[in-house]
């Protein structure tokens, strides 16, 4: 049963176009195919980046910091409370105004003291800005040098300038010794994320980033399977054009680097639009989805791959909304791009400022001729 199972899975029709099959990728005269047990060699390829990530990290990421003058902020610790930290790990970090108000009363801590204890646990969870700049200059150092090696794999090949080319005799099309690794390190470095996920900084579109990384995997892991390979180098090297600049900026934006971070955001952007929601939509896109309609007859292969490719692009719009809104606060001139996805370090100020705003009313009992209905709001998180 589970042969005959696996029989109707891979069947020539439901992944590849009518006419050709899985014989068509057996090697013969000497000429090499992409094989389902290459894909083994990911896993050992993955395991070495989490030890040269490990290495890199303390040898050459901590070093630089210091160079840069990346600091920590001294952080204030929490007092121990069983009560307070029971509730911080089984109910909820950000507790409601109900929630403070009765811990308040079984601690004997007033509300502001209560309110502290919380942010200043919150920000022993954050983590600090040395361990944001080891995660981005390892990623600007691997986005950096793969986008280069891609370059030169793909500089010399007719479908880098001619996209319809992907097609040329598919699937017929020997595996070059320079595609074989430069699916093998991409694909084992998004393995690798998988791995460290979770020890990696946790950024607000989190949930997002694992679908990225899962669609991805599943992306290259497929187009290798049934020999899109032409198309899956193009749309590798398409999404590692942005990235390492998205990582330098970050880089300069620990180290207080201002102007530098500024003006590498502000390429990372044009960049990102250009190659996210330009060339991949329409010319990769039109390569995989569009264009193959006028030599082959759609099979299931065909909609799969070109579903997580618009997967992909959903995710470059989501994107590319939060870059739009970086660049807004950057335009007017404010000091810095901050990284909208990631969380913003508390101060015990913060509360301090909410009880003067609540005690303070701009013009005594009246504000702009009005009288102040309610004042209770406090600073979002």
């Amino acid at each position: 049963m589970l042969s005959r199972l696996s029989e109707l899975i891979w069947a020539d029709w439901i992944w590849f176009p009518d006419g050709h099959g899985w014989d068509d990728l057996k090697d013969h005269d000497g000429k090499t195919f992409p094989k389902t047990r290459d894909l083994w060699a990911v896993l050992p390829v993955a395991l070495c980046f989490l030890v040269i990530r490990r290495i890199f990290e303390q040898t050459i990421a901590l070093p630089l910091a210091a160079l840069l003058g990346v600091r920590d902020k001294h952080r204030v610790c929490a007092s121990p409370n069983p009560l307070l930290e029971s509730h911080f790990c089984s109910a909820s970090i950000h507790p409601t105004q109900g929630s403070i108000e009765s811990l308040s009363k079984q601690t004997g801590c007033s509300v502001r003291q209560v309110q502290r204890w919380f942010r200043r646990r919150r920000n022993q969870e954050r983590p600090s800005k040395l361990k944001k700049f080891q995660e981005a200059s390892w990623r600007f150092t691997f986005y950096l040098l793969a986008f280069f090696a891609g370059l030169a794999v793909l500089i010399d090949k007719p479908w880098f300038h001619d996209v319809t080319m992907v097609w040329e005799n598919f699937p017929k099309m020997p595996l070059l010794p320079c595609q074989y690794w430069y699916y093998m390190i991409e694909l084992g470095f998004y393995v690798s994320l998988i791995f460290s996920v979770a020890s990696d900084v946790k950024r607000k579109d989190f949930k997002e980033q694992i679908v990225h990384h899962v669609a991805t995997i599943l992306l290259i892991s497929f187009s290798w399977l049934v020999n899109y390979i032409r198309a899956g180098t193009l749309i590798m090297l398409v999404h590692d054009a942005s990235d390492y600049l998205m990582e330098s900026a970050k880089m300069f934006n620990y180290a207080g680097w201002k102007k530098t971070c500024n003006f590498i955001f502000t390429a990372f952007a044009a960049v990102f639009i250009i190659t996210r929601l330009i060339i991949f939509p329409f010319w990769i896109i039109y390569a995989t989805g569009v264009y193959p309609l006028t030599i082959y007859s759609t099979f299931f292969g065909f909609y799969f791959f070109n579903g997580l490719l618009v997967v992909l692009l959903v995710l470059h719009i989501f994107w590319t909304v939060l870059i739009v809104r970086m660049v807004i606060k950057f335009l007017p001139g404010n000091d810095i791009v901050e990284d909208e996805r990631s969380d913003k370090e508390e101060t015990d100020s913060d509360d301090e400022d909410d009880g003067e705003q609540r005690k303070k009313p701009k013009n005594g009992h009246m504000q702009n001729g009005h009288s102040i209905l309610n004042n209770n709001h406090r600073k979002m998180d």
